[in-house]
């Protein structure tokens, strides 16, 4: 019997065409096109003028950007649209002319300045820096077989090579039964052919303490969901305070409502849950703050195998397509929550229908710093999109005039995983996405609710550039005071050398060791195992399911077994954890927890909902190094309200619930 604990948070290519007789012949350009040359290019003569019209808009703003910030982001757009325009005109198909084309553009957007002046001051975190290898120290020890976790992912791969198949499989951490242990959901791909009338093969595993877990799927009522699955959300969207249940899939998402007995029922139809396109990542969030949760969708194409394309590796053989050969991107989809456990689809009300693209990673939080939640999807080969909330129950996309839409030479890249996080930990959320190999993982600093991108021009980055990343998580793994990151990897199509023979796309995974001033450190054991572990992982949730104090990863790995990490570092410090709790009893998402100890300062939010197609843990965790008291913690509710809690102790996780702290007066 166990105890509860007591408690006082992808890229093949088509094979090229020939060229038409009457077409010009590529040729690169000495000059920008002019509007004259070409009528269609008009727009681009504005760009030489917008660097002073933007800067003298944004200077009234307040807070105010850091100087010259919307010449620099007009800039960017600027390159970003050259680049596409040359790339269609060109047909660069080349990678060493794309490289040379990538870094003429850099030097051009260096050279500029940017508003005729110096910038008066710079992001406050400084750019991380490769430093030398961690010690060869083991992180974690896979411990899936001997914990009774024995879930086997399917894609359905047959040789179709149908694209679905590359970017199954997603992992959520959630207490569904309330005993106070975080169980585990993963989700599974199925078959394509036959996704109507087969099981996708969906297992929910419950926690029974000392890191064991037991199979509850069929008693829990989801052995029995079809279709073809791809990611999974967790929150309580009817407010009784058990945690429910989204799963997207291939022809549409599923929504279960926790029962309160140990069960689930799908209630997809009848809560208004209308969405019928490929959904992958979703999160909840309280977007127009009136205390109940709705829900975000990300899209990734507009598919289905009639459409599919014959595409190629390098080396001539059958492989995946890049979501760009289908040149269809998607509309992503927010549901509004009314109320009584009833959704309303607010989509085109909202704003969301104004841009497309192929989503793959999602983050709901507040970027801009006004109090109001934004959405924040990350696009595969497409430019970003940051819908800012605008108050009124609608959004403006402004992820070029913000700085996270593209890279900082102005190229989109295929985003995947998404972690908010604030890095610097001074109450601002960066934003980390994961990309194709040879891109590099992308880090946006954010200062005053517009971002910098550091790790474009920053040798860190060429740690991440022989992976393709796709789930990611930050949490405090050594508990020394400063945020850790792990990043799943796996390929999406074939490589030169295949580094599991079982495997072709198989990857280690990344661990870096987070450092004081923002910088990391690749530890010399990959993923942090011995020996280390090759999948084609997807998705990855961050949480402590033993309640030992250290946070524990879950990976799901494409036609793979799962790995389920448990964190056995020989050294970690001191530490405490927290469920946020609203006064329904529920998750408080949103919520911001600072604590005070030691004569620093730490924040976490309560985001569950982030990385791929994945949810953590939602309790927050900290990592305290040598503290031996903690002298403050302070939650900022997301209505605005802030509590002080007194009698927080280390070493244990415990309830922070609204009401019952002492009202903090506002500054």
């Amino acid at each position: 019997m166990r105890r509860a604990p007591s408690y006082p948070a992808v890229g093949g290519r088509v094979a090229p065409t020939a060229r038409r007789r009457h077409e010009p012949r590529p040729r690169l350009l000495s000059s920008p096109p002019s509007s004259r040359s070409h009528p269609h290019l008009a727009g681009w003569a504005t760009c030489a003028t917008a660097d002073k019209a933007v800067c003298a808009t944004i200077s009234t703003w307040s807070p105010a950007p850091s100087a010259c910030a919307g010449g620099a982001l007009v800039r960017l757009a600027c390159l970003e649209f050259l680049v596409g325009w040359l790339l269609r005109r060109c047909r660069f198909s080349n990678p060493p002319e794309r490289l040379i084309l990538g870094l003429c553009l850099w030097l051009t957007a260096s050279a500029g300045g940017g508003c005729g002046r110096a910038p008066e001051s710079t992001p406050p975190l400084p750019p991380p820096q490769n430093t030398p290898r961690s010690r060869e120290v083991v992180w974690f020890r896979e411990a899936s077989q001997a914990s009774g976790l024995n879930f086997q992912h399917r894609s359905g791969h047959a040789n179709r090579f149908y694209m679905p198949e590359m970017v199954t499989g997603g992992v959520g951490l959630f207490d569904y039964d309330r005993d106070g242990w975080i169980d585990i959901i993963c989700v599974n791909g199925g078959s394509i052919e036959r996704q109507a009338e087969q099981p996708a093969g969906h297992r929910l595993y419950r926690n029974l303490g000392g890191f064991r877990f037991e199979d509850a799927t069929e008693r829990a009522g989801l052995g029995g969901v079809r279709g073809y699955g791809m990611g999974c959300a967790c929150g309580d969207f009817d407010g009784d305070g058990f945690p429910d249940l989204l799963i997207t899939h291939l022809q549409g998402s599923k929504l279960f409502r926790n029962q309160r007995d140990g069960t689930f029922a799908e209630v997809t139809s009848s809560s208004g849950i209308d969405d019928a396109g490929w959904g992958t990542s979703a999160a909840f969030c309280d977007y127009d703050l009136d205390g109940d949760l709705d829900l975000l969708v990300t899209r990734y194409l507009r598919w289905s195998p009639q459409v599919e394309l014959p595409c190629f590796s390098q080396g001539g053989r059958p492989d995946y397509c890049s979501p760009l050969n289908y040149k269809s991107p998607a509309m992503d989809a927010l549901y509004e929550n009314l109320g009584g456990g009833r959704f309303t689809n607010v989509t085109a009300r909202a704003g969301l229908d104004q841009a497309y693209g192929n989503g793959l990673g999602v983050a709901c939080a507040d970027f801009t710093g006004d109090g109001k939640i934004d959405l924040f999807v990350a696009n595969d080969g497409m430019p970003n999109q940051l819908w800012v909330n605008r108050g009124n129950g609608q959004f403006a996309e402004e992820a070029a005039l913000r700085g996270c839409a593209v890279s900082s030479v102005g190229m989109p890249r295929a985003g995947m995983g998404v972690a908010a996080v604030d890095l610097g930990q001074r109450g601002a959320l960066d934003l980390f996405v994961t990309h194709l190999v040879g891109e590099g993982n992308g880090l946006f600093i954010n200062s005053n609710g517009y971002f910098v991108d550091h790790l474009s021009t920053h040798s860190v980055n060429a740690t991440s550039r022989p992976w393709t990343g796709f789930g990611v998580g930050f949490a405090d793994f050594d508990n020394d005071g400063w945020l850790d990151a792990y990043v799943a990897n796996g390929r999406v199509k074939y490589g030169a050398k295949d580094l599991d023979p079982r495997d072709p796309y198989a990857e280690p995974n990344s661990l870096l060791r987070g450092q004081a001033g923002g910088a990391f450190e690749e530890v010399s054991i990959p993923g942090g195992t011995d020996p280390v572990l090759l999948g084609t992982s997807r998705g990855l949730a961050l949480g402590d399911l033993d309640h030992d104090g250290g946070m524990d990863v879950v990976i799901v790995n494409k036609d793979g077994p799962l790995h389920v990490l448990k964190n056995v570092h020989p050294a970690r410090g001191a530490w405490a954890a927290f469920r946020v709790l609203n006064r329904a009893g529920t998750d408080a998402f949103n919520a911001r927890v600072t604590l005070q100890a030691g004569g620093r300062r730490w924040f976490r939010d309560v985001l569950p909902n982030q990385s791929y197609c994945s949810s953590h843990d939602p309790r927050v965790h900290f990592g305290l190094g040598s503290v031996s008291r903690i002298e403050s913690v302070v939650v900022r509710w997301p209505e605005g309200q802030t509590e002080s809690f007194a009698s927080v102790s280390l070493g244990t996780v415990q309830d922070l619930r609204q009401g019952r702290g002492e009202p903090v007066l506002p500054e």
